[in-house]
């Protein structure tokens, strides 16, 4: 079985689970790695010694560079607000 994923990794995101990230790249949703081998190895009910094989094979690299990263100006939302109101 083989399934694709996107890897984020952020080694400087405030909170330890955020720093590795494993999604689905159509839903985005991180994969249950432990029921992916239970549907590998069936419905039947029991304990099970498995050998799970994990090649990770780079696709492509998407960097993030800072001038990517949304900032917000406080002082222009500020001074754009009075402007909205006025014209409300």
């Amino acid at each position: 079985m083989i399934k694709h994923y996107i890897l984020s990794l952020n080694p400087t995101a405030k909170h330890e689970w955020d720093r590795c990230i494993l999604r689905d790249p159509l839903t985005a949703k991180r994969p249950d790695i432990a029921k992916l081998v239970a549907e590998a190895v069936g419905a039947d009910t029991g304990s099970y010694l498995v050998s799970v094989n994990i090649e990770v094979q780079v696709l492509e690299q998407a960097t993030v560079s800072h001038a990517e990263q949304l900032s917000l100006n406080v002082a222009e939302v500020t001074t754009q607000a009075p402007q909205l109101r006025e014209v409300a």
